[in-house]
């Protein structure tokens, strides 16, 4: 059996022993890897680990794994074993998706695999157990006492694991782990941080929304369960962003009871939550919009029992709000779309109630300015549809207008033109799908089609051939609407939706920029032409906003290097004033709303 104690003075040869000091250093190397792959969407530089994570914080995880180890033995008298822990890190060599990752992983613990097994693969089996397997283990876990100190190991020969390498294969599925998964839901956010994905919130079946989440690993294929101390009300359809070192929600609504104008900010190095200030924040909403500036999170539109225009910037170094300009703004709107371009937020479509919209505004947080978008050849009217930030325009894809759409177009901010794409090959027409960017591609998945049928089909849009290419359906995910998707840099990640617990991690590699063909030079004179050189995309920033709206429409905002945003003048916080009745904008051609699709509530899972 294990033993814990506050010894920390060596045992016999046959046994191994890693003192509590030992434990917490290497707790701070695997910190530190997953610190450097942190995204850091913002214009200052990244701060060291140190500057984020504490030693008391280092110390804290520390003694939360020994904990759980100490409770599955004095509590359940089934202490881990060492064939339970070298499982764990075959498991972990198996499915990872991030075999570079790992591999740094078990470099940074030397490639001892005692060291691996103990500071890695525990606190991962640990957690799932007492989860999983023991519904008082919360209860069991706060009435121990004794903070162990040292872990006495049985004596036991373990090995180093092969982690498969290669990384993973063009358009193919694998499934996340359901062990330890946040219970089923839809109407959720997930961001991406650069190692992990963060899904909170949603609708899990029941009267009231939840205020779980959970952090999923994909280089150890792995969930860790976000704290519920000091977390944000219950809520659904509400929005997040992340900012490099946190995940903000805000917003969404409680059915029936009330909609909120709430939220928090929630740090996975330290699992603890901090309360965004009410103070002129915005009215109470849901179903509007967020997304990430580089130092600032922009909220707009909207809904309660009035439709908003309006639109607030919350800073989280001073946790602060301020209200931006109406001068120019869109029409009141809810199911809208909003990305993040660098300097500007797009938004497009959705509806007001009586209307669909085919219109949009950039706004420019630098000057607090509107600009509208063209109306010339913008796709048809429609709210629940994607968008996608490409580096260089805006693509909108699918939704539900008069009827379901499988067409899109490509908005130009710099020449304020619309292009549609090619429906050629396209996805069959849907709504309350998601969509990424993954640096020459968008992949969108997932949806409702008509009578409100589900489905696990998806496509993938180059936008500089203007073609499509279905996805694969071989190993993937159960049919499914309103969930999340995420990019990673190699693989999108869909959770969620339909009241599910399951998810899957989908493989596509970067698509190079095609080769212009040369022009012959009509020039007697023997003077060679230029070959174009085909110009590979570099690997994506991975999206770490991805906000879907409260519906699943996933708004990824892709990320580039953050332009920093002006220091807003400070002027009063106007309240803002529901706008029942919007006036659409003049070149607007509004479409009266169709009657909406029937949609069938799935059924929630019996609860434990």
């Amino acid at each position: 059996m294990l033993a814990f104690s506050h010894s920390e003075t060596p045992t016999s040869v046959s046994q191994r022993t890693l003192t509590f000091v030992e434990r917490v250093a290497y707790q701070r190397a695997i910190e530190d890897i997953y610190w450097r792959h942190r995204i850091w969407p913002r214009p200052d530089p990244k701060p060291s680990l140190d500057a984020v994570m504490s030693q008391a914080q280092l110390e804290k995880k520390v003694e939360d794994y020994l904990r759980n180890s100490q409770a599955l033995e004095d509590h359940w008298q089934r202490p881990l074993t060492a064939e339970q822990l070298q499982a764990e890190m075959e498991r972990m060599a198996q499915h990872t998706k991030q075999p570079d990752v790992l591999q740094e992983l078990f470099d940074a613990l030397g490639n001892d695999p005692f060291v691996i097994a103990e500071c890695l693969a525990r606190p991962t089996l640990a957690e799932n157990l007492i989860t999983n397997s023991y519904a008082h283990g919360q209860r069991i876990r706060g009435e121990l006492r004794q903070i162990a100190r040292a872990t006495v190991a049985p004596a036991a020969s373990y090995t180093l694991p092969t982690i498969g390498g290669g990384g993973c294969v063009d358009d193919t599925w694998t499934g996340t782990s359901t062990s330890n998964a946040p219970s089923g839901r839809q109407f959720h956010t997930a961001v991406w941080t650069g190692s992990e994905m963060i899904i909170w919130g949603g609708d899990d079946g029941d009267v009231i929304p939840v205020k779980t989440g959970g952090r999923y690993n994909p280089s150890t294929d792995t969930w860790t369960a976000t704290t519920i101390a000091n977390a944000p009300d219950e809520r659904q359809q509400h929005t997040a962003v992340w900012t490099g070192s946190e995940m903000i929600v805000w917003g969404g609504t409680i059915p029936i009871l009330e909609e909120l104008n709430t939220g928090g900010r929630y740090n996975p190095a330290t699992d603890s939550w901090t309360a965004t200030t009410t103070t002129n924040a915005p009215h109470s909403r849901f179903l509007h919009t967020a997304v990430w500036t580089g130092s600032e999170m922009i909220v707009w539109g909207g809904r309660v029992v009035g439709i908003f225009n309006d639109g607030f910037r919350y800073n989280p170094n001073t946790d602060s709000w301020t209200a931006i300009t109406i001068n120019n703004a869109p029409s009141a709107r809810f199911f809208h779309t909003a990305v993040w371009s660098g300097n500007e937020m797009i938004v497009w479509g959705g509806e007001n109630g009586p209307f669909l919209l085919n219109t949009g505004g950039r706004y420019n947080p630098s000057t607090d300015s509107w600009t509208p978008t063209s109306t010339t050849n913008p796709p048809d009217a429609r709210r629940d549809h994607t968008a996608v930030w490409t580096g260089s325009g805006m693509i909108v894809w699918g939704g539900d207008g008069v009827s379901l759409f499988n067409t899109g177009a490509s908005y130009n901010p710099g020449a304020d033109s619309w292009a549609p794409t090619s429906t050629i090959n396209a996805p069959t027409a849907r709504a309350n799908h998601t969509a990424v960017w993954t640096g020459s591609e968008m992949i969108l998945w997932g949806g409702f089609i008509s009578g409100g049928t589900t489905l696990n089909t998806g496509g993938r849009y180059n936008p500089g051939a203007d073609n499509w290419t279905p996805t694969s359906t071989t190993n993937a995910p159960s049919a499914r609407a309103n969930h999340t998707a995420v990019w990673t840099g190699s693989e999108m990640i869909v959770w969620g939706g339909t009241l599910l617990d399951s998810g899957g991690r989908y493989c596509a590699h970067p698509v190079a920029t095609p080769t212009p063909t040369p022009t012959p030079t009509a020039t007697a004179t023997a003077t060679a032409t230029a070959t174009a050189t085909a110009t590979a995309t570099g690997t994506p920033t991975a999206t770490a906003t991805a906000t879907p709206t409260a519906t699943a429409i996933a708004t990824p905002t892709s990320t580039p290097t953050a332009t920093p945003t002006a220091t807003p003048t400070t002027t009063p916080t106007p309240t803002p004033t529901p706008t029942v009745t919007p006036t659409v904008t003049p070149t607007a051609t509004p479409t009266p709303r169709s009657t909406p699709t029937p949609r069938p509530r799935p059924t929630p899972h019996p609860r434990p």
